[in-house]
């Protein structure tokens, strides 16, 4: 069963998807970055090229040539996506498709509203059984493995 782990409160959830992504690369960890929202993915794509300037993280488009070679991936669907090892959501509605993964990450900003989606997507995979963690920004040096 896919374990969740919500991360709350960010200041930035783009940056802060960045540094979970960097995170990942760095302990090989395999990750899809999951949004319907093209703008938020490309905004998203465009933070992990300016994230650090000493630093990159590979990450190619799902369905392009080198997605199957490349260890994070933006998704704008379920569809052509060649690991399912953990899952970002960087949507406002839970993935239909994040049981297929082993591990699903949720960030929560510190909005009204975006804690208001997080509730809902909290309440139904409590309703649901999953395994649920939150964890505190701060404390989220920790590995991502399984």
């Amino acid at each position: 069963m896919t374990r969740i782990d919500f991360y709350h409160y960010a200041d930035d959830k783009l940056r802060f998807a960045c540094r979970l992504a960097a995170k990942a690369y760095d302990q090989s960890t395999r990750l899809v970055v999951y949004t319907p929202d093209a703008h938020v993915l490309g905004a998203f794509d465009k933070a992990l090229w300016t994230f650090q300037s000493t630093r990159f993280v590979p990450h190619a488009f799902a369905g392009t040539a080198i997605a199957a070679e490349t260890p994070v991936i933006l998704a704008p669907s379920g569809e052509d996506l060649p690991h399912h090892d953990v899952l970002l959501n960087l949507a406002p509605e839970w993935p239909p498709f994040f049981a297929s993964f082993e591990r699903l990450l949720e960030i929560v900003a510190v909005d009204e509203e975006d804690k208001a989606r997080a509730r809902e997507r909290y309440a139904f995979y409590r309703k649901r059984g999953y395994d649920i963690k939150v964890n505190n920004i701060e404390s989220a040096e920790k590995p991502l493995g399984r």
